[in-house]
């Protein structure tokens, strides 16, 4: 019995070592970056700017009434959506960014992000575009997209995406950092002490009663919750990090030059490495707006309108929110109250003490209901996106055993250690880029040619 447990626990070591190592590998490495980045900039210069020159139309869009009743609508998508994007990688996630690479790491975040934006309306409109309807409903994504626009020899790009989807979409990173926030407040100020492992497991428990509530219902069911949920997580959240901004204005100016200046020199912690500060900023945009990864157009493609190059400008609105707004005030929140300097601090503990220390007692309980918001509402669509790779891979019939699996990766993810989770995603998302980009590289001469029309068309309205 002895020997099985040691064979047990070497071989789970060994896993975790083998995910932490080749997520590093991949993402410190030039090719993945390149393709992320390099490929947004082609889509840029395809699309001539057309796109984002007409971004304010996207929010019109959002008005728009469908007489369909089929699929969800454009600002249920996008809420879902911006519910899928906007999570603990939006707090979290850019506390490690600056971190690991200093201020400068949230310009190259941008960056990603205005590239994000373009490849988001290019993916997201190929998903309306190459999608199918199943027992009523539109499914679609980057699978559908390489099976149809690309054709059978291309089907093993489908399938290798599906796979690492429903690792990427696994809800460990979000359950993870809720223990975390929570163990950080009630743990923190005595309200809560139990056993460590045994609290996270009822933290963990707690949460997927809750999600089970909601992805049970199906992608209908989803949309109406996130469309109710997403406002109301974004507003709160920047209401409280504009106060902690405000408590601090001396400092915004003096921060928004270090962010830039520390960009193209990254003297803060990697010594001057400038290529290793990109593939940071980069790396962690991806986690937080998942531009290129794939996922968002597997819930885009569920709306009801008919009109891919309209359902690709409503898409760009996500990773614009996403990093643009809600990383960048996380940023500022971190870097005017300094707790980024403290080496005591990690992950979402660096926001939770720039929290406290700007609004002493209840900042940590604000945090953590906008963390909760932000987190409960992620888990609810990435749990939509890993049932559609199911579906892919083994049939639409046996779909719904996802949910089940779900439910479990959110106990595994309430006690798993940050580092290995933080890795399995990014090696998941990693592979997952390469079938996105590729099928949208070879297919963006579809999107253009629809996008010069209805543009004109526009154009010829106004």
């Amino acid at each position: 019995m002895e020997i099985f447990c040691f064979l047990f626990v070497s071989l789970i070591h060994f896993f975790s070592e083998w995910v932490i190592n080749t997520a590093d590998f991949l993402w410190n490495g030039p090719v993945l970056v390149s393709l992320l980045l390099g490929g947004g900039f082609i889509l840029l210069i395809r699309s001539k700017f057309i796109p984002l020159l007409h971004f304010n139309h996207a929010f019109k869009l959002l008005k728009k009434k469908s007489n369909s009743s089929e699929g969800i609508s454009s600002f249920e998508s996008v809420s879902s959506h911006i519910g899928g994007i906007v999570g603990m990688g939006n707090i979290s996630g850019v506390a490690i960014a600056i971190i690991m690479g200093g201020p400068g790491a949230i310009f190259w975040m941008w960056v990603t992000a205005f590239f994000g934006m373009i490849t988001k309306f290019y993916t997201c409109s190929l998903a309306v575009m190459y999608r199918d309807k199943k027992e009523g409903q539109f499914v679609g994504g980057p699978m559908y997209v390489i099976s149809k626009g690309l054709g059978k020899n291309w089907k093993f790009l489908a399938y290798l995406f599906c796979f690492f989807g429903l690792l990427g979409v696994s809800p460990i990173f979000q359950s993870n950092q809720i223990v975390e926030i929570i163990n950080s407040v009630f743990l923190k100020n005595n309200v809560l002490y139990i056993n460590q492992f045994i609290s996270d497991f009822i933290i963990g428990i707690c949460i997927s009663i809750v999600v089970s509530m909601v992805i049970f219902g199906g992608i209908k069911r989803i949309g109406r919750v996130a469309s109710k949920l997403a406002p109301f997580m974004v507003i709160l959240y920047m209401l409280v990090v504009f106060y902690i901004i405000i408590d601090n204005y001396t400092k915004i100016i003096p921060t928004i030059s270090l962010i830039i200046t520390d960009a193209f020199y990254a003297n803060s912690v990697l010594g001057g490495a400038l290529g290793s500060l990109i593939l940071i900023g980069a790396r962690r945009a991806s986690f937080s707006n998942e531009a290129g990864i794939g996922t968002a157009p597997i819930i885009h493609a569920a709306s009801k309108t008919d009109n891919p190059i309209q359902e690709g400008m409503v898409s760009m609105i996500g990773p614009f929110i996403d990093t643009i707004v809600v990383c960048t005030l996380t940023a500022l929140c971190i870097l005017v109250s300094g707790t980024w300097e403290n080496n005591n601090y990690a992950g979402i503990a660096v926001v939770a003490e720039a929290f406290n220390d700007s609004l002493p007692m209840i900042g940590p309980y604000l945090l953590l209901v906008c963390t909760l918001s932000f987190a409960i509402t992620t888990l609810f669509s990435l749990s939509f996106f890993g049932e559609r790779c199911l579906a892919f891979l083994i049939g639409e019939r046996y779909s719904f055993i996802y949910r089940y699996i779900y439910l479990v990766l959110i106990l595994v993810g309430s006690t798993s250690s940050l580092k290995f989770v933080i890795s399995l995603i990014d090696l998941s998302y990693g592979i997952m880029a390469f079938p996105t980009m590729i099928s949208v590289l070879i297919l963006s001469s579809k999107i253009d040619k629809k996008s010069v029309k209805y543009f004109k068309t526009l154009n010829e309205h106004k």
